[in-house]
């Protein structure tokens, strides 16, 4: 069993204090989420992070069953420039890979990051998971791993909705895997 608040504490530090837990059996990963990537979003094939660059929705369902807990990190941003949103994903991711080493060191050796949003490290990406600049730092978003955000984080008791502008504040979630 893993010290919760020590953990807590190491993401303190870290400056990470609005997030929740839930076992990795808790999180919901669904088809349509999959469906959604391939049919919806223009990264779709363009990055070597995203479908069709990673597992299948049933190997994924396996993976998060394998995690005893899973930390839900929450980030409130209101961006009226839609521009802005990529440096300040690549920002957040950057800073979330500096937690999953911490967490790393701290002798969780079965930990894994998936970024609030698509990769980004990179301004030019390869799009091929093998051809990465960045292949030990690169993480796919919860949704690349079919994960339906929208029940997961509602079970959590965190607000999402669909946003109708880009003056609104957006919730994103980073997903922290440990065990």
């Amino acid at each position: 069993m893993i010290d919760k608040k020590k953990l807590a504490a190491l993401f303190a530090q870290q400056g990470y204090t609005d997030f929740r837990w839930i076992k990795g059996s808790e999180v919901t990963i669904a088809h349509w989420v999959r469906f959604k990537c391939i049919f919806g979003c223009p990264s779709y094939g363009k990055r070597g992070s995203c479908p069709p660059e990673v597992p299948t929705v049933e190997e994924c369902k396996k993976f998060f069953k394998e995690f005893s807990n899973v930390a839900i990190f929450r980030f409130k941003q209101a961006l009226g420039n839609p521009k802005e949103r990529c440096q300040w994903s690549q920002d957040i991711n950057k800073k979330l890979l500096a937690l999953e080493r911490a967490v790393f060191l701290e002798g969780f050796h079965k930990v894994f990051l998936l970024f609030m949003d698509e990769c980004r490290l990179c301004i030019d990406c390869s799009s091929k998971r093998a051809m990465c600049n960045q292949p030990a730092d690169s993480r796919p978003s919860p949704e690349g791993f079919g994960v339906d955000l929208f029940t997961t984080v509602k079970q959590c008791g965190y607000p999402i909705s669909v946003l109708q502008d880009y003056n609104q504040t957006m919730n994103r979630y980073a997903f922290l895997l440990i065990s």
